[in-house]
């Protein structure tokens, strides 16, 4: 399974899903999207405008979700 935190600088949603997922000891990449626009095309394509964006397989979602965090962890 391979985690990816899609994000941006100064993002304290993204903040607070990357100190989630380093609580729940869960190994992530993140990627900044305002450094990377092919992972940028890539989430507006999924239908995605807002960060954090977060990919785990094939389930993704945007925004703090701390529930589907610790779902990832079991």
């Amino acid at each position: 399974m391979s985690v990816i935190l899609y994000t941006k600088p100064n993002c304290v949603q993204c903040s607070a899903t990357e100190r989630a997922l380093q609580q729940q000891k869960i190994p992530f990449t993140a990627v900044d999207l305002t450094q990377d626009t092919q992972a940028l095309a890539k989430i507006v394509s999924m239908g995605y405008r807002q960060v954090p964006v977060v990919v785990n397989g094939d389930e993704h979602w945007s925004g703090f979700c701390p529930d589907k965090i610790r779902q990832i962890a079991r």
